[in-house]
């Protein structure tokens, strides 16, 4: 979409926020996250041109819709699905994922995800640390 390096690393930022406070919220060390399970994961699957998730996402940020690009895949795209679950995880223990329900709406309710990003980045600044 035209993003630059630093709203790129922002969202990346606030991504691992959100995966701290559910994982915290569920149980797990904060600690955990700052490793390869954490950040590492998230940096390749946000970076990587050979990532399925990231597949989808640059398909529908052209224009196409979900069913469109998941019904032309040969390989299954987790994020799609996980989508759903981590937002009912989050629903469930009552924790903030700004980014999980923008994707959600992108996903399954056909919001823009132009919108999506500007509703994201229009957000007012909190801590990071979650």
């Amino acid at each position: 979409m035209g993003l630059g390096d630093n709203a790129k690393a922002a969202l990346l930022t606030r991504g691992l926020a959100e995966m701290m406070r559910l994982g915290v919220a569920l149980g797990a060390r904060r600690d955990t996250f700052a490793g390869l399970a954490g950040i590492g994961d998230l940096i390749t699957t946000c970076t990587s041109p050979y990532g399925r998730n990231r597949s989808v996402g640059i398909q529908i940020a052209r224009g196409r819709t979900l069913r469109e690009v998941v019904g032309g895949m040969e390989m299954v795209a987790e994020g799609v699905r996980t989508t759903l679950s981590v937002r009912a995880l989050a629903r469930r223990h009552r924790v903030e994922m700004p980014i999980t329900e923008e994707v959600y709406r992108v996903l399954f309710r056909g919001k823009d995800p132009r919108l999506a990003v500007r509703d994201l980045m229009q957000r007012a600044a909190k801590d990071e640390a979650g």
